[in-house]
């Protein structure tokens, strides 16, 4: 067989990228406030079935609100995934409680994550005191997914937060539990692809998802990037050459293009998706996933089965 040409090669990667930028976003991941979930009425055009639908449990909010917003998903036909914050839950019965009716709803998987909030409302300061409970054990949860922070943490340094993931994988393996990560939003393929190199083995086979802002306005983007932490990585954004555009407005098109790249060049990364962050929206993250997945009839929001250690 005649080798193929630098250009012809050229062609194949690009199109092996083109197919890969589009599979990334026909299988994104979005969150979505208990609100925006209960009150948007067309949601079910916005979001195709199967779409996976991150609900916050907010600080100020009430679990009612998270059950329903999850049932009403589930109803048509998406996947929710709640967040389950440790810190709020103000014993080991109410967590419990949690549990018990999310499981009773159909829901079948969902994040574990400290909680945004500095006090501790109870006996969990954190997701690793709710594994070591045991109370995660007692339903059928298909899959718990825990967060991880590129741009770093205000509370805890990166060894400290490589350490929790690997206890982390650790307990997945040793209760045969399926377990993901998904990312903090950040703005910087730099900043994920050296968070991922830095993993080594941590995770072995854990897949990770990874998390970056919808389009929005740049002004209401730094708003959040300051909330969230990742005011830094934005600094440093807005600092390079051409971020000029970035005035006007921003979209995650290059820092999934600029994944999809590291993709290709290292097809064993543990990278296999993408989570919106809707800063500008339900419905223009929702109208961007539309626009950029390619065909309509591929399926969307698969869930990623790791290997059960």
């Amino acid at each position: 067989m005649k080798p193929m040409s630098e250009q012809q090669a050229a062609n194949c990667r690009d199109t092996e990228a083109q197919e890969r930028f589009r599979a990334l976003v026909r299988s994104a991941s979005i969150e979505a406030t208990p609100r925006q979930i209960m009150t948007t009425e067309d949601l079910s055009e916005l979001l195709p079935v199967g779409t996976c639908v991150y609900v916050p449990f907010l600080p100020k909010g009430q679990f009612r609100e998270t059950l329903d917003a999850c049932r009403r998903l589930l109803d048509l036909g998406m996947q929710p995934i709640p967040h389950v914050p440790a810190r709020m839950a103000e014993s080991r019965g109410q967590l419990r409680d949690w549990l018990a009716q999310l499981d009773e709803s159909r829901v079948d998987r969902l994040l574990l994550i400290a909680g945004d909030s500095d006090s501790v409302a109870g006996p969990f300061p954190d997701t690793l005191a709710v594994m070591e409970s045991g109370l995660l054990a007692q339903f059928r949860f298909h899959g718990i997914g825990v967060a991880a922070h590129p741009d770093g943490h205000p509370m805890a340094d990166r060894a400290t937060l490589s350490q929790a993931l690997s206890i982390k994988r650790e307990y997945a393996r040793t209760t045969s539990t399926r377990l993901w990560v998904v990312t903090q939003f950040t703005f910087d393929a730099d900043v994920v692809i050296d968070w991922l190199q830095s993993l080594g083995n941590i995770l072995e086979e854990v897949p990770v998802d990874i998390g970056m802002a919808g389009p929005t306005r740049v002004r209401t983007l730094m708003a959040y990037a300051a909330q969230c932490g990742v005011g830094a990585s934005a600094r440093a954004i807005l600092r390079r050459p051409g971020s000029t555009r970035l005035l006007r407005a921003w979209t995650p098109d290059a820092m999934v293009h600029a994944l999809v790249r590291y993709c290709l060049d290292n097809p064993e990364t543990l990278l296999r998706g993408i989570h919106l962050f809707p800063f500008g929206g339900l419905r223009q993250s929702a109208q961007w996933i539309q626009e950029h997945s390619g065909s309509a009839e591929d399926q969307r929001g698969q869930f990623h089965e790791p290997s059960v250690q």
